[in-house]
């Protein structure tokens, strides 16, 4: 038997892959490694963290730049491979259970319908396992194309997507709805799956990923990102989500519990006026705490409170996302929890 755990169950270590200069951050790369440092220190105050690395000397920079900025690397372990980019969400390993043994499953990434280069990216899990840092746990591949934003669970068997992201002939040509459902039960242990066919964000390339617009709190609970400004270019997606989610039943035929999250306005890139992805709904749950994606805007504050309603046994700390939703992504797009079972080897 398989199960996909919920993100809010214990972790042993958040993965992450550091920017570098052969990534599309080369233009804005001191912006980002100061937010790379903010996000590390941060999530270091509640639990482990794995830096991927482009190289030697890569990792020698990013030692030196943590130890300047005073961050504590007792619980950091930084391991080196090359890749394409940094959302490690979308191409890391995705860890279910099975039969109460952990197992990676290594899924195709084709950087979201082949918009860009993957070729790295695709082989990260498997360099990383070869390196022994998943501590000899078995690993499985999977020709299916499937990005970790691209799916919210609840723990217990549900699936959350969008349709137009998981049925993308881009990304899985040939595969039918029914097809892609089978392999996500083989896989994933997935037994019930919510569909929306609704929602999206100004200036997102990921053609709609779930961890953007709606997640799953506690398996009866999901927040959502609201869009209330008629104004707004999102007003009507988003509108039209919130419909859907309204209509969405749990196993028993109850309907969920539905918290929106405030819409954060527009947001821009500073040099070339572009609309950014801005979402709160885009947060990282760790051990104890969640972090929310901030803008500096207005509605950051009504956010933490929302947030602080999804999780009250939890700390909500805010991070500055602004340089991150540069490269269209935010917090939950730059990382990848691995479960309490899974126990990383700490690379010398």
């Amino acid at each position: 038997m398989r199960r996909l755990p919920a993100e809010w169950e214990p972790q042993s270590a958040t993965l992450l892959t550091w920017p570098h200069t052969a990534s599309d951050w080369s233009d804005i790369l001191q912006e980002a490694d100061a937010a790379y440092t903010e996000i590390v220190a941060t999530i270091l105050r509640f639990q482990p963290v794995i830096l991927v690395c482009f190289d030697q000397s890569h990792r020698q920079q990013i030692q030196r730049r943590l130890n300047a900025q005073g961050v504590d690397l007792t619980h950091a372990s930084l391991v080196i491979t090359k890749t394409n980019d940094t959302w490690v969400r979308d191409y890391g390993p995705i860890t279910i259970l099975h039969n109460d043994q952990s197992l990676l499953l290594d899924f195709h990434f084709n950087a979201w319908g082949g918009k860009f280069a993957a070729e790295l990216d695709d082989a990260c899990n498997q360099n990383l396992a070869t390196q022994g840092l998943f501590a000899g746990l078995p690993m499985q591949s999977s020709s299916l194309t499937l990005e970790g934003g691209a799916i919210e669970c609840d723990g217990q068997g549900t699936l959350m997507m969008v349709e137009r992201t998981l049925l993308d002939p881009a990304r899985n040509p040939g595969r039918s709805k029914q097809a892609i459902e089978e392999q996500l039960r083989r896989s994933l242990g997935a037994r019930r799956f919510l569909w929306l066919e609704q929602g999206g964000l100004s200036g997102d390339d990921t053609d709609g990923h779930i961890d953007t617009l709606a997640r799953f709190c506690t398996p009866d609970r999901i927040c959502y990102q609201q869009c209330l400004d008629p104004n707004d270019p999102d007003f009507l997606a988003l509108q039209a989500m919130e419909a859907e989610l309204h209509n969405l039943r749990q196993l028993d035929g109850a309907p969920y519990e539905l918290i929106p999250l405030p819409h954060p306005g527009p947001v821009y890139d500073p040099q070339s006026g572009r609309r950014l992805p801005a979402s709160y709904a885009n947060f990282l749950l760790l051990n104890g705490a969640v972090l929310l994606p901030i803008y500096k805007v207005a509605a950051d504050s009504l956010a933490m409170q929302q947030l602080a309603c999804c999780f009250p046994d939890r700390k909500v700390v805010g991070v500055d996302c602004r340089t991150l939703i540069r490269q269209n992504g935010s917090l939950h797009c730059a990382t990848m929890q691995l479960p309490a079972a899974v126990a990383p080897a700490a690379p010398e």
